[in-house]
């Protein structure tokens, strides 16, 4: 299912999250080549895809909400 991303946070390993409009987090990790997510790596790039919709495997499968430790 897909949701919006509507903030972003850190992790304990310091990678970024997306927390989405459904209530789950989701990794947006830039480790070319196997993941290329360019603007993750800036404020101004993460600011650029508030609203961007990422697929939720949490909603598919009815997980509870991700809470912020």
């Amino acid at each position: 299912m897909n949701q919006s991303i509507t903030g972003y946070h850190k992790d304990e390993e310091n990678d970024w999250v997306a927390e989405l409009l459904c209530g789950h987090f989701q990794h947006v990790r830039h480790n070319p080549p196997f993941i290329n997510r360019p603007w993750v790596v800036t404020e101004a790039g993460r600011n650029s895809m508030l609203g961007y919709e990422l697929n939720c495997k949490k909603c598919d499968l009815g997980d509870p909400k991700d809470l912020l430790a």
